[in-house]
């Protein structure tokens, strides 16, 4: 086998990324939740066999796929190369060790070719329940927040682990999903392994060692130049944001000399009582990928890219919460980040970055019950993802009810009305809500819903710039704060578990 040329290396980097990009697109066609069917909440990505990241799919969120980036060495390390084998998987939805919070599952399958072990297949997917409180901020430990699956064998060389499964169904209150979900995540590793297979043995190689040091070095050279590019200096920003029992002061700090920038969050609040709470790693997935969004948008995304931004935030602090805290909502806090990440280098590179966003996303959690629980209708539960503006660019107006940071699409209201007993009666752009200037930011929207007749909802809220809204800059004038109410004006909480009857609807 000829060691593949430069040239060779070049069409197998572009041909990899397809490999994953049809990786996801399996994981969306056979997924059970509407989560991951309608707004791609998921990641998938290829990694050689030091757990170096060398490809992710396009679809998907970087708070997965940055974390997912080193979720991989978790892997080798609990599991041990001498341990594994070919038909295997391996499942884990540990906060620490995958992506934030236990509703994502992620799923990594070993690649061997010749008996050998070449690299892995990697994916997380967010799942409609895990247990527990249900996806919401009101528990005070992770042990209440559902079912922690740690790192283990979900297939043992061709043997689905049927005790993990039992385990599942015991543990979700929509077991047919989560377990459907689960299988889908494995098959799409195994579509993904597939059209890697054909691509060595059309270039004739065994392994991707070569196809790996040549992508993580030639991106690590290209991101390190074009933060040599940026003015070298200290840019600071803070910013206040509504947390759960008390508000969050968010600071950070960018060292910026040459080729090497460091993010630091000293400053920051410490940790919640309640599931605001985000693991280091998911803070550093999204201040990556603000910062790789800025600074070197055109690179493909692989652990070269990455590895330049170092980021680091005091161990207890809100967003880099010590275990066992809460942290089921994590995403409220960590979608804010890159609003942080970007005010700061607003003073480097100010004709580049947006001024702040709605940014997190508008999360709900509808468990729908009957009103009469002896009328044989059965339970369910229904995620909805919704989103604010963008902030207003440079030279443009922002996004309207578009999804900043996260990247996910908006789930259809007819796929939403499909899996649950709701009417979605109102879904319209709010005028004026994007804060007036010379570019306005984004629209938000309004949305109200209603359970359909013979049903009541308990609702779990997790919103945020609700009482600090995203600001202006430049002279901009601040975007509209969110509110949460009932269609009479009843206020309602913008985090927490709430009761809504049948008859009334949400706002």
């Amino acid at each position: 086998m000829n060691k593949p040329s430069s040239m060779d290396c070049q069409i197998m980097w572009n041909r990899v990324i397809a490999v994953v990009e049809e990786q996801a697109t399996t994981l969306i066609r056979t997924a059970f939740s509407t989560s991951v069917r309608e707004a791609g909440d998921l990641s998938a990505g290829l990694f050689d066999n030091k757990g170096r990241m060398i490809a992710q799919a396009v679809t998907g969120t970087p708070g997965h796929v940055n974390a997912m980036a080193e979720s991989v060495s978790h892997f080798i390390r609990e599991i041990g190369l001498q341990n594994m084998y070919e038909e295997d998987v391996y499942v884990t939805n540990d906060p620490w060790m995958g992506t934030g919070h236990l509703h994502d599952i992620t799923m990594v399958s070993p690649v061997f070719r010749a008996a050998t072990l070449i690299g892995f297949f990697a994916c997380t997917a967010h799942v409609v329940d895990i247990g527990g409180r249900g996806f919401g901020p009101d528990a005070g430990e992770v042990y209440e927040e559902g079912l922690l699956i740690p790192i283990m064998k979900f297939v043992d060389r061709g043997e689905v682990s049927q005790v993990m499964i039992q385990f599942v169904r015991a543990n979700t209150r929509a077991p047919d999903q989560v377990v459907g979900d689960i299988y889908s995540l494995a098959a799409c590793n195994v579509a993904g392994e597939r059209r890697l297979q054909t691509m060595l043995d059309e270039f004739k190689i065994n392994d991707i060692n070569h196809l790996s040091d040549f992508i993580i070095e030639t991106s690590r050279k290209v991101t390190c130049a074009a933060i040599n590019k940026v003015p070298n200096g200290s840019y600071c920003y803070s910013m206040m944001v509504d947390g759960f029992e008390a508000p969050v002061m968010m600071k950070v700090r960018l060292d910026i000399d040459g080729e090497r920038l460091v993010a630091d969050f000293a400053g920051t609040s410490g940790m919640s009582k309640f599931g605001v709470n985000c693991p280091e790693v998911y803070t550093r997935a999204y201040a990556c990928y603000a910062l790789k969004c800025a600074i070197a948008a055109g690179l493909p995304n692989n652990t070269g890219s990455l590895e330049p931004f170092q980021i680091t935030a005091p161990e207890g602090s809100i967003l880099a919460a010590r275990r066992p805290a809460p942290v089921s909502t994590r995403h409220v806090i960590g979608h804010l980040v890159p609003d942080v990440v970007l005010g700061a280098l607003h003073s480097a590179l100010p004709d580049v970055v947006p001024a702040e966003g709605a940014s997190a996303l508008w999360n709900i959690q509808i468990s729908a019950r009957p009103s009469d629980p002896d009328s044989g209708l059965p339970n369910k539960e229904v995620l909805m993802f919704n989103s604010g503006g963008t902030g207003a660019r440079p030279y443009v107006d922002g996004l309207s009810a578009t999804a900043f940071p996260s990247g996910v699409s908006t789930m259809s209201v007819e796929a939403t009305e499909h899996v649950g007993p709701i009417i979605v009666w109102r879904k319209e752009l709010l005028t004026g809500s994007g804060g007036a200037g010379k570019f306005r930011g984004g629209l938000g929207q309004i949305i109200e819903i209603e359970p359909r007749s013979g049903y009541d909802f308990y609702v779990n809220a997790m919103f945020d710039r609700v009482d600090n809204a995203a600001r202006g800059r430049e002279g901009g004038r601040d975007g509209a704060a969110g509110k949460v109410e009932l269609a009479d004006g009843t206020a309602l909480k913008s985090k927490g578990r709430q009761f809504i009857k049948n008859g009334h609807r949400l706002c």
